[in-house]
């Protein structure tokens, strides 16, 4: 089995030449998730998965990589579950991550970093409406709380 040191450096090395909307290198986001995940109790598996968690939808990783890679079942299931297939209802997307045990902890630490008013506060005002709505939307059907209500 992958180590967590290994799974890190893979992603690394997967969006190393990848950046976010505003312009930040990409690996910056998935330390940011894999930090809250471990801050929010995450284990192991947990923290794999984070630091995974866009290398499927993103195309940094393949699919097929993902299947024949030496990690646990529980770490490829909550990348799928948090993996939006193109086209997808976000009701279905949001069902499959409260039915894959770990998910729901991987994709709270992703919304949260997604949402943080300073990452969004360099975005365009068009792209920050839209995206404060999307993540808005994620988390009242996963049932999770605005981490910055109240702020600012």
């Amino acid at each position: 089995m992958l180590t967590l040191a290994e799974v890190e450096k893979l992603a690394r090395a997967a969006h190393a030449a990848q950046t976010d909307k505003a312009g930040r290198p990409y690996t910056e986001h998935l330390a940011a998730v894999a930090e809250g995940v471990r801050a929010r109790g995450g284990g192991q598996d947990q923290i794999a998965a984070a630091w995974l968690h866009d290398a499927v939808e993103d195309g940094a990783l393949s699919r097929q990589w993902l299947d024949d890679a030496e990690l646990p079942s529980s770490v490829k299931e909550m990348v799928l579950a948090v993996t939006k297939v193109p086209g997808e209802e976000t009701a279905s997307y949001t069902a499959r991550i409260l039915a894959t045990p770990g998910a729901l902890l991987v994709k709270e630490a992703d919304l949260a970093h997604n949402a943080d008013p300073a990452r969004l506060a360099v975005l365009d005002e068009a792209t920050r409406i839209r995206l404060t709505r999307k993540y808005a939307t994620v988390r009242a059907l996963l049932g999770l709380a605005d981490p910055y209500m109240g702020m600012g």
